[in-house]
């Protein structure tokens, strides 16, 4: 504040300033609300979802000790399942945060062993853990989501604190220091003038 030097185009200057930092601020606060917002929707989805994960665990592991029991361990069977490599990743921007996108190349699964050494309990548990696994990648997504709204509503919140309680109230305090300088000077120049007048009057 001491090294700005005390104009009127200094004034306006700062003024400007000012008005920027309160819209910056402004944004700032808007930006953080929705971003809220967004956080709370994907959280109520992230409870849902898990819920569905918790039952679909319970129903897949019962199946699958229950085809234990009358097939054996079916360690080798488990073996023909193949490798899921159908999942690709895609990021849209909410308020200039990258949320991620999971798109699954989802296809029915297809039982891949033998029906002969098999029944239907391992069918069942085989299809039960295909439906966890399509429900733990949405919740990857959500969970994702979540951490980097998080992270955008910090960042963001740091910001709009930066401006609200160090940036403004500087530009403040520069305003005022440089408007009092000038109604100084102005006085003094009045005082100047005045005195000027009243010699040259006698």
């Amino acid at each position: 504040m001491a090294q700005i030097f005390p104009t009127k185009g200094n004034l306006i200057a700062t003024k400007k300033s000012l008005d920027l930092a309160k819209t910056g601020f402004e944004l700032m606060d808007r930006k953080r609300n929705i971003l809220v917002r967004e956080t709370m929707s994907m959280l109520d989805t992230a409870k849902e979802i898990q819920k569905a994960i918790n039952a679909t665990y319970f129903e897949a592991y019962q199946a699958l000790q229950q085809a234990n029991i009358t097939l054996g361990i079916i360690d080798e069977l488990s073996q023909t399942v193949p490798i899921d490599n159908g999942i690709e990743l895609d990021y849209r921007s909410v308020m200039g945060v990258d949320i991620p996108i999971v798109h699954i190349n989802y296809t029915s699964p297809k039982i891949l062993y033998g029906y002969s050494r098999t029944n239907e309990t391992l069918d069942d548990a085989f299809k039960k853990f295909d439906q966890v696994k399509v429900l733990t990648i949405k919740l990857s997504e959500v969970e994702n989501t979540i951490y980097r709204l998080a992270e955008g509503i910090k960042k963001t919140q740091k910001r709009a604190n930066a401006l609200k309680n160090i940036i403004i109230p500087r530009f403040e305090t520069t305003i005022k220091f440089i408007s009092d300088s000038l109604e100084e000077k102005e006085r003094e120049e009045f005082s100047r003038l005045k005195v000027i007048k009243k010699s040259k009057d006698q």
